[in-house]
């Protein structure tokens, strides 16, 4: 076991630190957008990464503040009145949790179409890539971290990178172009596997150099400089005792009110999903193939939810923009979770100045490489050459959460997926062949009343004075829909002098008045 632990260590803590650097801006803005203060979001992550990490089944999903909750925690904190009702909804929402998990709810993960998970990464990767633009250009009026279309600052995806490109900041260009080239380069295996440069991974060489560039306009070109919101922002605190007394602690007050057992059940039920989602995503992504237990990640999650309010933290859920960074970072153990958490709090703790002068555009930088990985050309490729029925579910998730949000997205997607879904079983749960007059109804596995509209058609479909046989051996189960349609055919078929034989099915004649 420690030999495993120490082979997997440089890899795991390779990938705490890109996934550090991915979080650390995104806690600040979903809180910022969340109507809340930067600490309860840098408390969620740190929670999603200590407590859920520690508790969770996943080896490679990372969890925190998540940007699907920003509108539901606005409008809640809003209704409620103060955070620190907000905060006691948030521990409920986390023992609601736990007993979703304990009555093994997670089971609904199992019924996320492929295809909808594929569109919903394949969606992630564009919205981090078209989100980013505007910060790579310096024009940073909306919070990294939000991923809905239409934004606080009123405007939307696209109109966003309209006025970026007309508001730009000169200063930010270089930044990120240097940036990406760095990215880029530790893509190259003799750069990335290097005795030296190798175990520094290339995004933090990437922010290294970004606070040095923006150093050195102040002394070059004071004009090109970055500050304020440009920078990351994060609360400055000296000591632990510091970061304590910004703690927040939850007002149970209204714990008898219906809105409080809305908000607490809503919070439960979307972090459910959101973290599903996630989870189902990541186990396709890890190159092990390895399987998150479901209901034990509820479990996690609500443990971690229940902490976060206990102590000022906004909700969490497992996030799929962090855990996709940890895998592409070669993460090998859910190691690498935990430590982004203890990396959260000590380096807030002990270098705030220096985390204070990142430049947002180099963060992007980051950010662009994670969303390529997740949605390149090759995906939309080989989801088009699995057919039509698998494409097309894709194609929606994909446009509906870059239209819409990812929640409504992802519903709109699983519409689209379950109808597909449904009409393949269709065609495979009844087959019929015909041979020189000759046809085979055949039954496979189970046939229930959602196949009743088939077979009526494919049976009006044969003319009279032909054979016909009707093979049930492969069928487990036949609906009592499907028994109606089948003995009026039978019983009518000698009308029509239509030979009939039956093969692993009981007819049975029904009498008509």
């Amino acid at each position: 076991m420690n030999n495993l632990l120490g082979s997997n260590l440089k890899y795991d803590l390779k990938s705490s630190l890109v996934v550090f650097l991915v979080a650390l801006p995104l806690c600040l803005g979903i809180a910022v957008a969340s109507g809340a203060p930067p600490m309860a979001g840098l408390i969620a992550g740190i929670v999603g990464g200590i407590v859920v990490g520690s508790f969770s089944g996943s080896h490679v999903s990372v969890s925190g503040p998540a940007a699907g909750l920003t509108v539901i925690v606005l409008d809640s904190i809003s209704s409620l009145g103060t955070l620190e009702l907000f905060l006691a909804t948030v521990v409920v929402a986390g023992l609601i949790q736990m007993g979703i998990g304990f009555l093994k709810g997670g089971v609904l993960s199992y019924f996320f179409p492929h295809s909808v998970i594929k569109g919903m990464l394949t969606a992630i990767g564009l919205i981090l890539i078209l989100k980013q633009i505007p910060h790579a250009l310096g024009y940073d009026k909306d919070t990294m971290g939000d991923e809905a279309f239409l934004q606080a600052d009123e405007h939307n995806t696209f109109t966003e990178i309209w006025y970026a490109i007309q508001y730009y900041s000169p200063g930010a260009i270089p930044i990120v172009l240097v940036a990406l080239g760095i990215l880029l380069a530790f893509e190259i295996p003799k750069i990335k596997n290097h005795s030296i440069f190798g175990v520094i991974p290339g995004a933090l060489w990437a922010v290294i150099s970004g606070i040095l560039i923006n150093l050195a306009y102040g002394k070059w070109i004071p004009s090109w400089q970055l500050d304020n919101e440009h920078l990351v922002t994060i609360p400055v605190v000296g000591s632990i005792q510091e970061f304590g007394n910004l703690l927040t602690f939850p007002d149970f007050g209204m714990i008898l009110s219906s809105n409080f057992w809305i908000i607490s059940f809503t919070i439960a039920v979307v972090a459910s999903i959101e973290t599903l989602l996630c989870i189902d995503a990541t186990d396709k992504m890890d190159p092990k193939k390895r399987i998150t237990p479901a209901s034990r990640e509820l479990v996690a999650q609500g443990i971690g939810n229940t902490v976060s309010g206990l102590i000022g933290g906004l909700p969490v859920t497992a996030v799929i923009v962090r855990s996709s960074a940890n895998i592409a970072a070669g993460s090998k153990t859910k190691l690498s979770a935990i430590l982004h958490g203890f990396l959260l709090i000590i380096l807030i703790i002990s270098i705030p100045g220096i985390l204070n002068k990142i430049p947002l555009s180099c963060l992007a930088a980051v950010l662009f490489v994670v969303g390529y990985k997740l949605a390149k050309p090759k995906i939309f490729i080989n989801s088009y050459e699995k057919g039509w029925d698998q494409f097309i579910p894709f194609l929606v998730t994909v446009l509906a959460i870059l239209f819409t949000d990812l929640l409504l997205g992802i519903g709109i997607g699983m519409v689209f997926g379950l109808f597909f879904v449904i009409k393949t079983n269709f065609k495979r749960a009844i087959s019929m062949t015909e041979h020189h007059g000759n046809y085979l109804i055949r039954l496979h596995k189970d046939v229930s009343f959602l196949n009743k509209a088939f077979l009526l058609k494919k049976i009006e479909q044969i003319p009279e004075g032909c054979n016909v046989i009707i093979d049930a051996t492969r069928a487990n189960f036949i609906d009592n829909d499907i028994r109606e349609v089948l003995d009026d055919f039978i019983e009518s078929g000698y009308s029509k002098n239509i030979e009939i034989t039956i093969q692993g099915y009981d007819y049975e004649f029904t009498e008509t008045l």
